[in-house]
């Protein structure tokens, strides 16, 4: 933890994808100044604007590294979702400086794809809340639960029931790294996975390509988070939970039950790998 910041840990906020709202960091760096145990750093690229992304790739992808290799940032925080980490995260995680390897790297949505990445490279990282989940209903609480882990490693912020070690992904982000250099090793994992904004045949044709890899059958169990389903022009005739367990019986998988994950201020932390 930086000891020219009085002790206190020094959090870097980069937008791998989108442009994060000037109110969303105003109302964190409040949360962030009222507790008095870390420092929120934003990267000036977090408010860039490349139509839908926040700056160009390079720009994108410069600020990324430029943070994992400072060793005066504890932290590395991703801003929010969106799309686009998928376009840096392979050169994001290529030969990483050594002050990247103590760092912890927390985000989730689009940002699977770079968690996803910087975990093969041996980095510390955790799905959970993120800068801009403050502007939701409840998202003070989000926000302090994912400082809790970053400053503090509270077991409180953790979704509850993890089996170690665990994976935990938006469902599409996990269906487009498959067969990708992305691709984590599965082995003996739990897989969690959340969805929001997509109808139920949609959830229904995502999992039939998730468990139908191979490398995907070898974990442990699934839990399904919560998936904010969209209404479509006529009804599928499954829930969520029944599309799931459908999936797992039919490619062996075990169905672990629900998980307290997804696209809300409700949010639980998962890392990746939890400390012994």
């Amino acid at each position: 933890m930086s000891q020219a910041n009085g002790g206190r840990m020094r959090i870097a906020v980069v937008a791998p994808s989108c442009p994060l709202k000037r109110e969303a960091a105003e109302g964190v760096q409040a949360i962030a100044a009222a507790r008095g145990d870390c420092e929120l750093v934003f990267h000036p690229q977090c408010f860039s604007s490349a139509g839908h992304f926040a700056g160009p790739d390079a720009e994108r992808l410069a600020a990324v590294r430029e943070v994992l290799a400072d060793p005066a940032i504890d932290a590395v925080w991703l801003a929010r979702g969106g799309y686009g980490s998928n376009r840096i995260a392979e050169a994001a995680a290529r030969d990483l400086p050594a002050a990247a390897k103590g760092k912890l790297v927390m985000g989730y949505s689009d940002g699977g794809f770079l968690l996803a990445a910087l975990h093969k490279a041996g980095l510390e990282v955790a799905h959970g809340p993120m800068p801009s989940d403050v502007l939701r209903d409840g998202g003070e609480a989000a926000v302090g639960r994912a400082l809790d882990w970053i400053v503090r490693r509270d077991a409180g912020a953790l979704e509850g029931g993890l089996e170690r070690p665990t994976f935990a992904f938006n469902l599409v982000v996990l269906s487009s790294l498959l067969g990708t250099a992305l691709e984590p090793d599965f082995t003996d994992r739990e897989l969690l996975i959340e969805e929001v904004d997509e109808e139920h045949y949609r959830l229904d044709r995502f999992l039939f390509h998730v468990t139908s890899q191979a490398s995907v059958r070898k974990i442990r169990r699934l839990r399904l988070g919560r998936c904010a389903v969209k209404e479509n022009d006529r009804p599928f005739g499954s829930d969520e939970e029944t599309i799931a367990r459908d999936w797992c019986a039919r490619s062996g998988i075990p169905f672990g039950g629900r998980a307290d994950i997804g696209h809300d201020a409700a949010n639980k932390v998962v890392p990746f790998s939890l400390p012994a």
